[in-house]
């Protein structure tokens, strides 16, 4: 008998509250899957993004936003690595060992596309969950097939036909947003489904800040609501579609759950399982099975839910200064200030460029350094006085880190604006502090970046690339390291694995050798998984991580 049909089948007359994640939250990467599945235990079933044939980079950032402490609108537009990249790290997950459930969630346009990724995923699937449901995907994906019955009876009858040895459980993924969800639930049944997964993000609808779209995509800024607020219209659909459908068929439940009560009430309409998404973004990493455990037990997870919306609030902000230090990295004075941290950062909002995540260099003046790479950090840099820009933040944790008597800061590149907040605090501790910074090249009475706040804080040198990137590791020596020093680095990837094997070979402790992960985030709030390292997301425990982490992980820096 398959796994998940054994656990679920008839489960809402049981009345256990099974929990699930939900596709496109959390759990997106196999780190994430496997930290589900091994120390999360009150988890039963371990949803994935929705996996499409071929990758689909999604929609431009921001792809979040939050108009009050609980609601939330998306935007991630079926962002995934494609089913080949999929199927292998689900395969190596499936060899390693699974507690959980797994539902791999597919997306397709064609019915054909769709019988290729059912086949593919079967073997390593409990259950698959068809995708008919996204609000903001592209023309013929998602909402687009499953607003439509005819479209709906198509798809679930041509899988069928096409693949009637499918040993995984086959689930239909609804959309809110039609007249009538109880009859097409019944269509999805009737053609063969064996259950069904409800209710996706209700929308698409638009989200504004001083008038314009926040969201930046091809739907006009439009994107799905979840979160607390289509709580109402989760729990009804379920109810209808269970009337529908009758007590056999699984129904996947989820949509605004953040309370045993919720649950509960989910279901008592008819669920067999309960999904939890965004409220994931209020929990501590800490707190993740406490949290689940609670929810299962009946108990208040009050105490579990943050109430600090900041994190997902905008704040508008005035240029009032403007400087470029080379021809690719401008300086941004803007108007108010900050209490940022080592280890913590924001995003950076501009109309029509969407965001992206920054350090602080300062708080007060309020600066950031921006090197040029790409559409939203030239649109930054062609700010000039008095051109409004949004910080959104912050995100991250300040750094934990082991007090020595002295320090040593590398920096490279603009990586180098963390390390004004964190000499600062070292200052605090009363550490002694040797701070050495990379540049690619310095013109003649030219300084480094940061050079004046830096000085304040310890013995400082600058060192130009001069053609050989990275050339101020060719100033690290044996006895840099000597006595009771800890080693901090910021930059460049490349720079960063240099630096620490250079000083791991000079014996200096991995856990005193701490490295800046700024990897790729989209939330910053630890839905979107893109920033995770190992067991960690860096949005939520912070970008500073000891070598020996890096190490015992098996991480790329």
């Amino acid at each position: 008998m398959n796994k998940a049909y054994e656990l679920l089948h008839l489960n809402h007359k049981k009345g256990n509250v099974l929990l699930s994640t939900v596709s496109g939250v959390a759990t997106t990467k196999s780190e994430l899957i496997r930290l589900f599945d091994s120390k999360i235990p009150s988890m039963d079933i371990i949803t994935t993004k929705s996996f499409q044939v071929t990758p689909n980079e999604g929609n431009k950032m921001p792809v979040i936003t939050s108009p009050r402490l609980g609601d939330f609108g998306n935007s991630v537009g079926l962002r995934n690595p494609g089913m080949e990249k999929a199927y292998a790290e689900l395969e190596m997950l499936r060899k390693e060992g699974l507690r959980a459930i797994l539902n791999v969630s597919v997306s397709a346009n064609s019915v054909e596309d769709f019988v290729t990724l059912v086949k593919k995923f079967d073997s390593v699937a409990d259950m698959i969950e068809l995708n008919l449901s996204c609000p903001h995907a592209a023309k013929g994906y998602g909402a687009s097939i499953g607003s439509d019955p005819e479209l709906v009876k198509e798809y679930i009858r041509g899988i069928n036909n096409a693949y009637p040895e499918r040993k995984s459980l086959l689930i239909a993924k609804l959309t809110p947003n039609v007249d009538d969800i109880a009859s097409i639930a019944r269509i999805a049944i009737e053609e063969g489904a064996d259950g069904i997964a409800a209710i996706n993000t209700v929308g698409p609808k638009e989200y504004y800040l001083d008038g314009q779209p926040i969201l930046f995509n091809k739907l006009g800024g439009k994107g799905g609501a979840s979160g607390e607020w289509v709580k109402e219209r989760a729990i009804e659909a379920i109810s209808e579609i269970r009337n529908a459908i009758g007590d056999d068929p699984i129904i996947l439940g989820m949509g605004g759950v953040s309370t045993a009560e919720d649950a509960r009430r989910m279901i008592d309409a008819g669920a067999d399982s309960v999904g939890i998404g965004s409220a994931i973004a209020r929990l501590e990493m800490a707190d993740y099975e406490a949290y689940f455990s609670s929810i299962k037990k009946g108990e208040d997870v009050s105490k579990y839910l943050s109430s600090d919306h900041r994190p997902l609030e905008y704040v508008r902000h005035t240029v009032i200064d403007k400087t470029m230090y080379s021809e690719d990295t401008v300086i941004l004075t803007l108007d108010g200030q900050m209490d940022c941290k080592a280890g913590e950062f924001c995003f950076l909002f501009i109309h029509g460029a969407g965001e992206r995540p920054f350090s602080v260099a300062k708080n007060d003046p309020l600066i950031f350094i921006i090197k040029i790479r790409g559409p939203f950090t030239e649109a930054a840099a062609h700010l000039e006085k008095g051109d409004v820009i949004y910080t959104r933040g912050l995100s991250g944790k300040p750094i934990k880190n082991r007090h020595t008597k002295k320090a040593l800061l590398i920096g490279g590149g603009t990586g180098t604006v963390v390390l004004n907040l964190l000499a600062k605090k070292l200052s605090e501790e009363g550490t002694v502090m040797d701070i050495r910074v990379g540049v690619p090249s310095l013109k003649e009475g030219q300084k480094g970046l940061m050079q004046d706040d830096l000085e304040k804080y310890g013995k400082y040198t600058v060192i130009a690339d001069d053609g050989k990137p990275g050339r101020v590791l060719d100033s690290l020596k044996s006895e840099d390291i000597e006595g009771d020093v800890a080693a901090y680095i910021v930059g460049p990837a490349i720079m960063m694995k240099k630096a620490a094997e250079i000083l791991s070979s000079f014996s200096l402790d991995p856990d005193l050798i701490m490295i800046s992960l700024e990897k790729n985030t989209m939330c910053g709030v630890g839905l979107c998984g893109e920033c995770v390292c190992g067991e960690k997301l860096t949005c939520k425990e912070g970008t500073f991580l000891p070598y020996s982490y890096i190490i015992e992980n098996n991480l790329e820096i």
